[in-house]
Order: C-alpha cells, then sequence, then structure tokens
C-alpha cells in the first residue's frame, strides 16, 4: 500500500465523476468542490476501508479542510 499524501490525492480524486483531476492537490479544500456531497463522503469513508484499512468517521470527515488534512487523519490511524 503506498501511503504517500500522493497516492491518496489520486485515491481520492478517483472517487469523482465529473471533476477534472487538475482540480485534486493536496491543498484544495475539498468540501467546496461542486461535485462534494454526503454521498461523496460515503465515497470516500468506504475508499479509505478498503485501500488504507482504518474506518473514517463523519465528523472526521467534517473537521478536515483540505485533501491533506484528511489524509493526515487516515496515516494517523494507519500508524496507530
Amino acid at each position: 500500500m503506498n501511503t504517500s499524501i500522493d497516492a491518496f490525492v489520486e485515491n481520492f480524486a478517483s472517487q469523482f465523476d465529473e471533476t477534472p483531476l487538475d482540480q485534486f492537490q493536496a491543498s484544495t479544500a475539498f468540501r467546496e468542490l461542486e461535485e462534494w456531497s454526503s454521498m461523496t463522503a460515503l465515497v470516500i469513508i468506504a475508499m479509505v476501508d478498503e485501500t488504507y484499512k482504518v474506518k473514517l468517521t463523519g465528523n472526521e470527515i467534517k473537521d478536515s479542510n483540505t485533501i491533506e488534512d484528511l489524509y493526515k487523519v487516515v496515516i494517523a490511524k494507519v500508524n496507530g
């Protein structure tokens, strides 16, 4: 499993159908993306569970502003 920030951003971006890839960087405020919805949040939770084998909560997503913020939460859980 690749736990780099770049791999996380790529995995995150792959969950979106309509948003261009160039919209996704570590600094992207993901909840401001037009395509973001509560359904997308569930898809991200599932991706993190499947790819990184950790559970994200809705509050952890709510408390994160950027993709990098979310990445830090995931990595902290991976490294437990």
